[in-house]
């Protein structure tokens, strides 16, 4: 990887306001780089998550000699973003989007986020590849198919976070991820703690003893005291929970209900509620990508390309991420200092225009 194009790109891409080219960036750069010379860097090699991870890695270590690490968190999901214009294919194609309740065409990224002393890094990313082409009884219409599931990449970006060493107490993620299988992969081969919410047909033994006899109920059956914590066993689990209801309000103003379960038998529901809060940020670097960092503005057209640019994006949101922490500025208030100062530069270039040709009006 050209490292010094990478911050040339990943710079343009945090900068720019609009469609992100490779001959944007050659007249941006008044023909220092060419357009081939970008294109070439997008397409020459495949960059990794591994990659990415010794890009990041100076920064993981400086804030975890800062804070020791001991309150970190580390926060998988996924995101979507819509692309219905470019070419189907293998990273852009179609899949469900349950926030809003049917399958779209786009790109879907699952990242892992590193979150303590108030930075938020996402430190390894993987991009569902649906490789496989099946025939789908139902619809009677081929689809596109992932050889891995989106638990197993989970699992292996968990497994990658602890072998690179990053400390971090807990596991957040939400619903989607609170499979069985993970949360004795987090407990019992990583040795970490979790704190997931699980659905409320989910089956539950009210003590060890109901547990082995096969005795279990479902969660929407049980009473919970108000802001108080019940140690449970949860199907497929061989360890204990704790598991609290907690009750919020929507956008809407409706009521909602969210069940936790935490692997950590000394949190209180204060500790729990306020630590599953965190999970927020996710979110908003989410939200982060696609505003600020030019996620989807590119044309680019094949997967290798459109991966790359993907790299550069998320690279692009730490680095904007540690200005914003450094400058004491939101990114939002960043990129609009960036826009003020763009505005200027050209309002300055007109009047120069005006007085060259002594235009008055």
């Amino acid at each position: 990887m050209d490292k010094q194009l990478l911050e040339i790109y990943s710079d343009y891409l945090m900068s720019s306001f609009s469609y992100t080219t490779a001959t944007g960036l050659s007249v941006l750069s008044e023909g220092k780089i060419s357009h081939d010379k970008v294109t070439r860097f997008l397409s020459s090699e495949d960059f990794t998550a591994a990659g990415f991870w010794a890009l990041i890695k100076p920064t993981v270590r400086e804030i975890q000699s800062t804070s020791g690490g001991e309150e970190g968190v580390l926060i998988i999901d996924d995101t979507i973003e819509e692309k219905p214009s470019t070419d189907e294919n293998e990273i852009i194609c179609w899949h469900f989007d349950h926030s809003q309740g049917r399958s779209v065409k786009g790109v879907n990224i699952i990242s892992a986020m590193y979150y303590s002393n108030g930075y938020r890094i996402p430190v390894t990313f993987d991009i569902v590849r649906k490789t496989k082409n099946v025939f789908d009884e139902k619809t009677k219409k081929e689809k596109r198919i992932s050889e891995k599931t989106k638990n197993e990449q989970y699992q292996e970006m968990l497994k990658a976070c602890v072998k690179n060493n990053i400390k971090f107490k807990y596991v957040l993620n939400d619903v989607w991820y609170a499979s069985s299988e993970n949360m004795m992969l987090v407990k019992e081969e990583l040795k970490k703690d979790f704190i997931m919410p699980i659905k409320t047909n989910r089956k539950i033994a009210l003590s060890k003893k109901d547990k082995l006899s096969g005795k279990y109920v479902t969660v929407s059956t049980l009473e919970l005291k108000e802001n108080q914590h019940q140690e449970i066993y949860l199907e497929g689990v061989s360890f204990p929970l704790l598991l609290i209801e907690q009750v919020f309000k929507n956008a809407d103003g409706s009521e909602g209900v969210l069940y936790l379960v935490s692997s950590d038998l000394t949190l209180t529901y204060e500790q729990i509620t306020t630590i599953y809060r965190k999970r927020w940020k996710v979110e908003e670097y989410h939200k982060s990508l696609k505003q600020h960092v030019c996620l989807c503005k590119s044309p680019t057209k094949r997967v290798r390309t459109q991966s790359n640019h993907i790299f550069a994006s998320i690279y692009s949101f730490f680095k904007l991420e540690y200005l914003s922490l450094k400058s004491e500025l939101n990114p939002t208030a960043l990129r609009t200092k960036f826009y003020i100062s763009a505005n200027r530069a050209a309002f300055d270039e007109l009047e120069n225009l005006k007085a060259c040709f002594a235009m008055k009006f």
